[in-house]
């Protein structure tokens, strides 16, 4: 008879106790870790479409989280922070450039994903100040690594500075780096879209096709990192990664049945799928928020509103929100879940479309047709930045930057015409070592008349480059009245030499000169929105950031002396083919004579032996008393070898050589 099983029951809860217990744990980290994703799409007045990804994944960081696994935060960020005392960084990869003048520069994308060609890496270290190099080269030996890149490049003392205040005021442990011919491609797109917790498998990710990507007409991809403490005791912090593409994109031109005219003067119609080939199937399930935006700029939203008074269809549409009905200008194919209004006179509205929405069988595909030709123009920063190269040869030569006034700064002279106001400008110029710039050179054009440097300029940091050691650095503080027009600021410099080893394989292509920055702190950026939803958008919170306008330059093309990189092949070719031909040549006469030796020597034998057996003939004919019989063999065979020996041409060769030498005796004489 079996006995019951009395012990099962509690044997069974002390082993799930722990299992229990891990799951606690794991749903309490769960709840810490958030992540979202949003896009924005804003049309252009170019007849081009801004489309801005924004991911944003935070976690805590404790004590123990350097070998604790995350569920939504990447791993080897989190590492990253903890092993190189990370306290702010970020990096940006890049291709093309951004169109201040069309795609405007005084808003939140443009100043902070406006990003220079290339690669740009900047980061500030928690650490002594005599730790802070040590640092920078392992972060970007790790950072190399992990995206596919040569940002191990940056390690050199002659490819980084230390900016103090022109750029980010980080007190000495700040470190900025560029590489401006960094090609970028798929290979570092793979790695940043392996941080995100559904990759491109599912979400708003899923919309990043590599083709439609990489033919637009300017991408970035840039990685910000930032460490935040709780506000209430400050003692537990976090890690907040931001990760963030921006594409500008040409879509394709749905108006087929308009005619050619009516083609150049309206906007083209556009919609997800057209732009990236795919729509949106839902939103990642690891995703707190998954959003879609739709931004109109003020330029845009000032035309709509002309637009609206001198139209009588705006009593058609009733359909949506109250500011969603006042639209005339374009028909959006989704009604808009909500609608924001940027706060001021000259506003911005932004469409909201949350992706929860959908279910997962229904796909969102958001489209926008116009209706009518809309001329509209971008916000602008005060001054229009640009850089170019002066002077000729591989000598000198020297450097400008220019600044152009804009509408900004015009309306804040007819605003302010009592008082004078002035504009604050910084810059911050890095130069190679092998730029030799003379600061004292420094010279100041403002409405193209000569001005002294004092009356404008507030502050002025010079770090000098050192040969094969530091790049030189120019910080400035410039102070200009609203009503200037132009400003070029001129600097000389001469062109260095490198060793050969030091030439890169494309050397006579040039070499660059980073971009410099431009920023207006008088001015913010940030964006004021009325906030009609309960849920916190954290690229909502970004757009509504005050941050000082910032904008890049060119990038400078400098050609360098560069050595004739064929002539060591060329000297090694003509070396050798006169070795060659020389000792060949010497070791074939030296054949030639030992094989002449030879059969003059067995001439000579064989003429002993014949005349050695013609005195033994003689004799013994004597002897005997009989004539003598000639033997006309040997005689032949001599007189065939003797005339194989002294041939004409080598009689023709004596006779020369001794009419030489007699010639050359009669002229000395």
């Amino acid at each position: 008879m079996a006995l019951p099983p009395k012990a099962t029951f509690p044997l069974s809860l002390f082993l799930l106790l722990p299992l229990l217990l891990l799951s606690l744990v794991l749903a309490t980290t769960t709840q810490q870790e958030e992540f979202s994703e949003e896009l924005l799409l804003k049309p252009l007045p170019d007849r081009k479409i801004l489309a801005h990804f924004h991911f944003q994944n935070e976690a805590p960081l404790d004590a123990d989280s350097f070998a604790r696994h995350h569920h939504l935060f990447p791993k080897s960020i989190s590492q990253l922070v903890q092993k190189f005392h990370v306290k702010s960084m970020e990096l940006s990869f890049t291709q093309g450039r951004w169109n201040y003048e069309r795609w405007g520069g005084f808003d939140p994308i443009s100043s902070h994903n406006a990003k220079p060609p290339g690669v740009e890496l900047w980061a500030v270290f928690d650490v002594p100040p005599h730790q802070v190099d040590a640092s920078w080269k392992n972060l970007t030996h790790s950072l190399s690594g992990l995206f596919c890149a040569s940002i191990n490049f940056l390690e050199s003392s002659t490819t980084y500075s230390a900016p103090e205040w022109a750029f980010q005021s980080a007190l000495g442990s700040l470190r900025y780096g560029t590489l401006p011919r960094e090609a970028v491609c798929t290979e570092n797109l793979t790695p940043w879209l392996k941080l995100l917790p559904c990759r491109d498998k599912a979400g708003l990710s899923s919309l990043m096709d590599r083709p439609s990507i990489y033919r637009s007409f300017y991408h970035s991809q840039r990685l910000h990192l930032t460490m935040s403490s709780a506000p209430s005791d400050g003692s537990r912090s976090g890690i907040i990664l931001e990760q963030t593409l921006t594409v500008v994109l040409q879509p394709n031109d749905q108006n087929a049945d308009m005619d050619h005219v009516s083609k150049a003067k309206i906007q083209p119609s556009w919609s997800l799928s057209s732009i990236f080939g795919r729509k949106i199937s839902g939103r990642c399930v690891l995703a707190k928020l998954s959003n879609v935006y739709l931004h109109a700029d003020k330029g845009l939203v000032a035309q709509l509103e002309n637009l609206h008074k001198n139209t009588a269809q705006s009593a058609n549409n009733d359909t949506g929100p109250e500011d969603y009905r006042v639209n005339v200008g374009f028909k959006l194919s989704v009604t808009p879940k909500r609608v924001h209004t940027e706060l001021g006179k000259d506003s911005s509205i932004l469409y909201e479309y949350p992706i929860k929405d959908y279910k997962d069988t229904e796909q969102f595909d958001l489209g926008l047709s116009w209706e009518h030709p809309i001329v509209w123009s971008s916000p602008h920063a005060p001054f229009y930045a640009s850089r170019f190269l002066m002077g000729s040869g591989n000598e000198r030569g020297a450097i400008a930057i220019s600044l152009k006034s804009t509408e900004m700064t015009q309306g804040l002279v007819t605003n302010n015409i009592e008082e004078r106001c002035k504009l604050q400008v910084n810059v911050l110029q890095v130069v190679p070592w092998y730029v030799k710039v003379y600061y004292h050179t420094l010279q100041l054009l403002v409405d193209e008349r000569p001005r002294v440097l004092t009356d404008f300029v507030e502050r002025m940091r010079v770090s000098p480059s050192e040969d094969k050691v530091s790049p030189g650095m120019m910080e400035l503080v410039l102070q200009f009245p609203c009503e200037m027009k132009s400003a070029v600021l001129s600097i000389e410099f001469d062109k260095g030499f490198l060793h050969i080893d030091e030439y890169p394989p494309d050397a006579n292509q040039g070499f660059d000169i980073p971009s410099a920055i431009i920023s207006f702190p008088d001015f913010n950026a940030g964006l004021q929105f009325f906030d009609k939803s309960q849920s916190k958008s954290p690229l909502l919170s970004k757009l509504q950031e005050k941050s000082p306008v910032l904008s890049y330059t060119e990038v400078l093309l400098v050609p360098l002396t560069t050595p004739d990189f064929s002539m060591p092949y060329n000297v090694i070719t003509i070396t050798c083919t006169v070795f060659a031909l020389y000792f060949g040549s010497l070791v074939n006469v030296l054949r030639r004579r030992v094989g002449e030796e030879e059969r003059l020597l067995k001439n000579k034998d064989a003429s002993k032996a014949v005349f050695l057996r013609r005195v033994l003939t003689k004799l013994s004919a004597k002897l005997r008393g009989r004539p003598l019989e000639s033997t006309t063999s040997p005689s032949s065979s001599s007189s065939s070898s003797s005339s194989s020996f002294v041939s004409p041409k080598l009689i023709l060769r004596v006779l020369l050589v001794a009419g030489i030498a007699i010639a050359w005796q009669c002229y000395s004489q």
